[in-house]
């Protein structure tokens, strides 16, 4: 039976993006670390069988840019496009960050 599952691919900068969350968690709360990375982590996964569950970024919206979804995994937005039978998961931030700027930078260039 084919898989209607999309197929699930960080970019180079989302993985950083994780990179950098976790090791600021494990410096001030390494039983912490962890857990963080897999709810991330589980959540983008679940893209593969529901991508369509994202919300337009409201900070793109305003530009027209409706091509990116977010779904949160408190406290972080989980930043991502879909294209054919792909997610593309392309920034992890954390909701208090102000967003427009690394936004526009990340995903228009």
């Amino acid at each position: 039976m084919p898989s209607n599952n999309y197929k699930v691919i960080w970019s180079p900068e989302a993985s950083i993006d994780l990179d950098e969350i976790i090791m600021t968690i494990a410096e001030e709360h390494s039983n912490n670390a962890l857990s963080a990375f897999e709810r991330i982590h589980k959540k983008a996964k679940s893209l593969s069988r529901f991508p369509s569950k994202g919300k337009i970024v409201p900070e793109l919206k305003e530009f027209r840019i409706l091509s990116y979804l977010q779904v949160a995994e408190s406290p972080w937005r989980i930043i991502y496009r879909v294209s054919e039978k792909i997610v593309y998961v392309n920034a992890i931030i954390h909701c208090k960050r102000d967003i427009e700027l690394f936004l526009l930078r990340r995903l228009t260039r």
